[in-house]
């Protein structure tokens, strides 16, 4: 309730910052549902050649959702699936919801991405990712991460 209630508030103050058109790059309402692995993570394949994907708010991740029970779950599991570079475990904090644009999947016609830091050992700097649960998009490994190993 407190969270709906600041996204509400937020919505409002920034109502004269909303476009009416979007500019998220990335959107396919077609895109298929990822499978789960047995850790409930997102089953991933594909690698970005974008440098942008993740890394742009114009081109964020877009993992969706079907209710406000599970609004960061999917946002869990794609993060989850992620690695470093070298196979490095990771780690991850949401920092803030930005950068409001317009969309049909929510009563309010507007959506907010997340911000997501994401360390690993041994790194020079975070790194910084745009996310969005209010659209679906294919899933890509983004440029500069690979693959968590997965158990068998």
């Amino acid at each position: 309730m407190k969270k709906t209630f600041v996204f509400i508030a937020f919505l409002l103050l920034s109502a004269s910052c909303v476009s009416t058109k979007s500019t998220l790059m990335n959107v396919d309402d077609n895109a298929p549902i990822p499978k789960l692995t047995k850790d409930n993570t997102f089953v991933i394949t594909a690698y970005s050649k974008d440098k942008k994907y993740g890394y742009d708010k114009d081109y964020p991740i877009n993992v969706f959702y079907r209710n406000t029970r599970d609004e960061s779950i999917n946002q869990e599991r794609f993060l989850n699936a992620l690695a470093g570079p070298n196979g490095e475990k990771i780690t991850f904090r949401k920092l803030e919801s930005c950068c409001p644009f317009p969309t049909k999947k929510t009563e309010l016609g507007a959506g907010f991405l997340d911000v997501y830091e994401i360390k690993w050992k041994d790194q020079k700097k975070p790194v910084i990712l745009y996310m969005n649960i209010y659209e679906k998009g294919h899933l890509l490994v983004p440029v500069g991460f690979s693959l968590k190993k997965i158990e068998p």
